[in-house]
This record gives C-alpha cells, structure tokens and sequence, in this order.
C-alpha cells in the first residue's frame, strides 16, 4: 500500500520516491505526444483527408485532450498527491468508487499502450529487413523486433526501475528535436501539393476511422502523471508539465501536417510509412527518432501503469484479496511496484502478439476516450456542485470539461458504436461492483452536491419571480405539521398524493418539548424513520422534525417558513380522526385560524376506516355559501386524479345554488366542462336548485355517502359561527377534505 507523503516542506520531503522535478513530467508527456503515430500514421492521415482535414483532427482531438489536461491540472491541486498518478488525484478528490471504476479502465490503456508503443518501435526496423535474406520490408513481421524487446523491456524496468528510464527520457528527447530540426530542414519528394489543398488519395478512410487511429498520438499528456508519486512538488510539477506538453504537442503536429502536406503527394504519404525520412535532410534519423520516441513511450507507460495498478490494489479494489496483497507489494525504500509490473508486461506481451498498430490504436482510443469522457464529467460536476472541501489552486472552467466530455461521448459513437456501447457498460459495471463491495456511492454525493447548488440557484429565482406569478400558473405548495405521524397512515398517504405531481409538498413531524440534546437526538431518529417511509411509499415531499412546546408553537413557527421550493407556501393541510376527542379538533380549530391570519390555504381531512375506498368515486359539493372555495376544491381534485391510485376516479361536481341564480350557474359551471377546464363530462355535473330551508347535510348524505372522498368547503364566517363542530358534521360520510380558501385561483 502507498506510504502517506510528508507535508509539503516537510523536511523528510526529498525522501519521498525519487523526488523528480518537473522535467520529467514534461519529458515523459511529450516524448509520448510524439510518438508512433507522429512517425508512422501522420503521412497516412494527411493522404487519406488532406491538410485542412489533418489540421481538423488535431483541433478536434484536442478539443478532448486540452480540457482533460485541465481538469487532470486542476484536480492534481486540490490535496497532496501521492503514487498512482490519476486515479490516486481522482479517488482522493472524489472517492474510491469514482476512482476505481476511471483507474481500472485507465490502467488498461496504460497498459495495452505499452504494447501499442512495442509494436511501433518494431516498425522502425522495416528499412533493415532488406539486409536479411530470407525476408523483405513487405513480408517483415513486426513481432520479431516487438516481442523480445518487450521482454528486454520488461527486464530493465524490472532491475532498474524509475531512475534508468527517466534517464533515457533526456536522451530520447534530444534525439526526438534532432530529428524533428532534420525533417523540417528536408527538400521533401519534390511532389508536393499546395498546402491548402484538399487532395487526398481517390480510395481514402472515411474521416472517422483515421482519427480514430491517430488520436492516442495526442493522449500522450497524461503519461507524466503517473509519476506523481516520485515527484518532490507534484501540485506544482504535475499542471505545468502536462500542459506545457500538450500545447508544445499540438503546434508540433500542425507543423509536422503543414511540411508533409508540402513535401510529398498524397499517393506518396499514403504508400510510405516511413515517408518523412524522405523528406528529411538524412533519412536515417527518423526510424532513429521513432525507434527513441516509441521505447521511451513504452518506458514511460510501463513505469505509469505498474503503479496505477499498485494504488488501485492499495485501496484493496482488487476481488481476489491473495492478488491485491500481491500486487500492492512493492519493493525497497522507494516502494517499486514490481509485481504489478510483472502483470502489465503480461498484458502487454498479449497485446504485442496482435501485432497490428492500427488495430491496437483503435482499442486504446476507446479506453482513453472512457477516461477522458469520465474525469471531464467529475470535472463539470464538480463546479456545479461546488463543495467546499474541493478547494485546487489551479482552476480550470466548467464549460471546457463539459464540452470535452460531450465531445468525447460523441467521438466514441462515431468511432465504433459497438465497443463504446461496451466501454460504457464495462466503466458503469466496475462502478456498481466498486459500490457494492465498498459500499459507497461517491457519484451520488456528487449529483448531491450539483443537485443541491441547482437548487439553490432556482430556489433564488423562483423568490424573485413571486410577485410575477399570474393567478393561472397557481400551484399548491403545502405544509403540513403533525404529531401522530406514526400513529395512523391516511394523512401522510393523502398528503403524498396531494403533492406527488403538481405542487411541492413540506410534511414536518412535531416533536413535543424544549430544543435539548436529548430531543434533537430522537428529532433525527424520527427524521430517519420518515425518510425510510417516504422511499417506501415513493413519495414526492420534503419531510423534517420541529421540536416546539406545543403544536400551536409549531405551527405558529412552520407558518412563517420560507418554502423548501422555492415557492411561498400556500396552502396548510390538517387532519383528525372521525373517532378523535374534541382536544383533536379542537387543535385543528385554532390551526386553521393560524392559517387565516397568515393567508393561507386550509385543508382539513377527516379520516376514518374506509382508507378512501377503491379511490374510484370522488365528490364535490359547491353551495351558495362558498363560491370563493369553488376554484380550489375544483383544482385539488384534479390534482389528485394525476397520482396513478386516482387515476382511475371519477369526479362528479354537485353544485346546490339558489333558485333564482340556477340557470347562470349551470351555463357557467357547462361552459367550462365544454373549453375543457373541468377534467368531468357534463352527466357528472348535477345542478340543485336549493334555498336556506334545504336540510343541507341531507342532502349531500343522499348522494355521497359511499363516495370514496367528499370535498366540502367553508369559510372563517362559519367556523367562528359553529367552532370545532363544523369538522363534526355530515357523519354519514366517509372520507372528508373540507377546503377553506383564502386566495384567488383561477381556473383557466
């Protein structure tokens, strides 16, 4: 397991691995940038989609590449980097379960690059094979330079470890600049075309296909990060190395497209491999440069992939518990990761026998483009969700990692639709497996925290845009304070239904007593016990504990709350048992006239044993007394039809109005059944002509008493008239909602 760093300035600092600078990133970055493909696949790419068509991959490839090695800059500053290079900065910034899923799939492609850059190295030896007799350039098989180098390879690294091959990096980056100043120096074939020219040859690759082969050319980036653990300033060394290396990198390309699209044909760039040795002013220093260029690459990802295997079997991500023991081993003072080096040339030499560079290139374009896509994802979200523990000194923008995880999304699908397919569904199974065996889900902290600034973002504006809110955009937004949560499930269950679709619903459990250590405690119990109950039921409200005296206390304080929407709560929602006391209804009397004070809404459920029946038949009754409450009853019925338990229902609408306003009240109440106002059809509508001499109770018993819910209006007038035993009336009916008014809604 990785030894913890010393603080940064700590005197035992320059003990810590190999202590490297900054060089040595930059070096193992650029010296990877510029690498195979550069020597090998860039004539081909120039042939196959022409000068303006090569410089629209390397814009496009960095569009990916320059905003991962932004985040990867911006991540590496938040805390103190030890070994395992990206996915120790990404598992320590955002958790072992982000971690693991990004550093399995990313250690793959350090590790099939490895054998990527052995394969390529081969290549250079093509111009030799005619000094053997038995074999030509034509029929030269690069597997009799790949394969034993690999295994030389793998016995250097083994012996010598980090300190010969960053070394060798100095050395392979002055032969890479020779070569470079030669091949610009160079006169070319004398079959140039015009720079500008959209040549390319008559049977070419479809554009997607070659900048799937040459996009791992620009992904080179990241192969010093993997050094951070032997690096002595690894906030400072890692986002000036990396991005040094990939602006140097891109304009190198640009360059490299504008002499090849210069010097040679396109027939010519197409048939010739090799052809910038012929372009160069001596030939022999470009298989000598890609020779260099692809061994120091090989050594750079063979020393960067061990490791990130080392860390990943540090934080025990392995399965096989006897495997992670084995492979988190390391040796000496300086903690080499031999074992898991041992398991990468294993890979690697797998992959080597392939033996075909463009192949290989294409699988280690998906797994970067995985890698890519899932940092600049975390990047984004991150800014959205702006914790305070992600604190980077160096800061990149929201916009570019969006951009370059949408980019690199779109890349993958365009490249093989299939093997993205794959990739994606392989990075969310090692996700989930992560999840469950740690039992951790680090990406759901993260939405949380994006989901929570979102929130407070509209929170902001919906305040704001209060006052321009139109009658006809109304929406209830209700509040509901309550005791006997646990004691019965009608008023909760009603409460969720009410709230699941249209309005926003705030259900606070009241907590007897003073604010002491001892109520909060079981205040957060309960809280607990609330939320299990809400994901049971799937319901769609806020819920949270208020410890007061009383329930008046409580509802005095909940009346005054801001709304947890955003919106202003508008509505409050009472209940009391058909068999309760008076001391019940008589908490929901003076609760109600709380509300009235504070303009509210007022819903009170009378409850009893039915349970609201087969929730099939839903009645509302209007009378003359209460036009005022029409609207609202109206509205919350149709409210309650959009939770599918009600979606079946039906409502009938039973209007009792004077005499002499009958007939305008029926055209009225048709009119709006007719524009498609009302969600009822015209046989469910019964106008009743009445007076005050009708026994009004009767009335309503005679045609709803096996109504699954009765909706029934009233006004203050008639509470302070009659008290608590308002509630009390209509005993024949089952379920009750009496619904009190107290702001204009419009039914539009």
């Amino acid at each position: 397991m990785t030894t913890p760093r010393p603080p940064e300035g700590h005197a035992g600092e320059g003990h810590w691995g190999h202590g490297f600078g900054t060089a040595p990133v930059f070096l193992a970055s650029i010296s990877t940038i510029l690498g195979a493909i550069l020597f090998l696949r860039f004539g081909y790419a120039v042939a196959h989609t022409g000068f303006v068509g090569t410089i629209l991959i390397i814009l496009i490839g960095h569009l990916v590449t320059i905003p991962t090695a932004l985040a990867i800059a911006e991540i590496a500053t938040n805390r103190r980097v030890e070994g395992g290079g990206e996915y120790f900065i990404i598992s320590r910034s955002f958790g072992t379960t982000i971690g693991g899923a990004i550093g399995v799939s990313l250690y793959l492609s350090q590790a099939i690059s490895v054998a990527f850059y052995m394969i390529a190295f081969a290549e250079a030896f093509r111009p030799l094979a005619g000094l053997v007799p038995w074999m030509t350039p034509e029929t030269f098989d690069p597997r009799l330079v790949s394969v034993p180098a690999m295994g030389a390879l793998a016995i250097l690294v083994l012996t010598r470890g980090a300190d010969l091959g960053v070394r060798a990096l100095w050395a392979v980056a002055g032969i890479l600049a020779l070569s470079l100043v030669l091949f610009f120096l160079g006169k070319g074939t004398g079959s140039g075309a015009e720079i500008m020219s959209l040549s390319r040859v008559p049977t070419h690759d479809p554009f997607i296909l070659v900048f799937a082969i040459v996009f791992p050319g620009f992904t080179g980036m990241t192969a010093g990060v993997g050094l951070s653990g032997d690096l002595r300033n690894p906030r400072k060394s890692i986002p000036l190395g990396v991005l040094s290396a990939t602006l140097v990198g891109m304009v190198v390309y640009v360059l490299v497209a504008l002499k090849l699209a210069g010097s040679a044909s396109a027939a010519e760039l197409a048939s010739d491999p090799l052809i910038m040795s012929r372009i160069a002013l001596w030939a022999p220093i470009i298989p000598i440069g890609l020779a260099c260029a692809t061994i120091s690459s090989a050594i750079g990802s063979i020393l960067v992939a061990p490791r990130t295997l080392q860390a990943l079997a540090g934080d025990k991500l392995i399965p096989n518990q006897r495997f992670n023991d084995l492979v988190a081993e390391g040796k000496g003072k300086k903690n080499e990761p031999r074992n898991a080096t041992l398991v990468t040339v294993a890979i690697a030499l797998a992959t080597v026998l392939v033996g075909n560079v463009d192949l290989v290139a294409r699988i280690v374009s998906m797994f970067f483009m995985v890698t890519y896509g899932a940092l600049c994802s975390i990047s984004a979200l991150e800014h959205f969700a702006a914790r305070p523990s992600y604190r980077p000194t160096f800061r990149s923008k929201w916009y570019l990692s969006l951009m370059g995880s949408v980019l690199c999304v779109l890349l993958m699908f365009q490249m093989d639709p299939f093997y993205a397919i794959v990739a994606v569904v392989i990075m969310v199974a090692l996700y989930y497996m992560i999840k469950v065996t740690r039992g951790a889900d680090d990406l759901a902290a993260l939405f949380q925290g994006a989901l929570t600034q979102a929130t407070r973002y509209s929170q902001i504006k919906l305040q704001a845009a209060t006052n321009r809110r139109v009658d006809g955009e109304w929406r209830p937004s209700v509040i509901m304070v309550n005791g006997r949560t646990f004691d019965r499930t009608s008023p909760f269950q009603f409460f969720s239904w009410l709230c699941h679709r249209y309005g926003f619903g705030t259900y606070l459990h009241h907590v007897p007593g003073q604010l002491t250590e001892e109520t909060f405690t079981k205040s957060r119990a309960l809280l607990a016990q609330l939320i299990d109950m809400t994901q049971a039921r799937r319901s769609s409200i806020f819920v949270d504990t208020l410890i007061s005296p009383s329930v008046a206390s409580a509802l005095a304080q909940a009346l005054q709350l801001p709304g947890i929407s955003g919106m202003e709560n508008n509505s409050i929602m009472f209940e009391f048992g058909a068999t309760d006391g008076a001391e019940v209804t008589e908490e929901v009397e003076k609760g109600v006239r709380l509300a009235g004070a504070a303009r509210m809404n007022s819903l009170v459920l009378r409850h009893g044993e039915h349970f609201f029946g087969s929730r099939a038949t839903l009645h509302i009754w209007l009378s003359w007394h209460d036009y005022e409450n029409a609207n609202l009853m109206i509205l919350l019925a149709y409210i309650l039809l959009g939770h599918p338990d009600w979606e079946d229902a039906e409502i009938r609408i039973f209007a009792a109005v004077p005499r002499a306003e009958a007939a305008e009240r029926r055209a009225t109440l048709m009119e709006m059944v007719d524009s498609g106002r009302l969600p009822i059809s015209q046989k469910n509508l019964r106008i009743i002509p009445t007076d005050d001499r009708v026994d009004f109770e009767r009335l309503v018993a005679a045609r709803s008493d096996s109504a699954d819910l009765v909706v029934l209006g009233f006004t203050e007038q008639w509470l302070a008239a009659r008290g608590q035993e308002l509630f009390r009336r209509h005993t024949t009916l089952r379920d009750v909602l009496f619904v009190a008014a107290k702001q204009r809604i419009l039914i539009e």
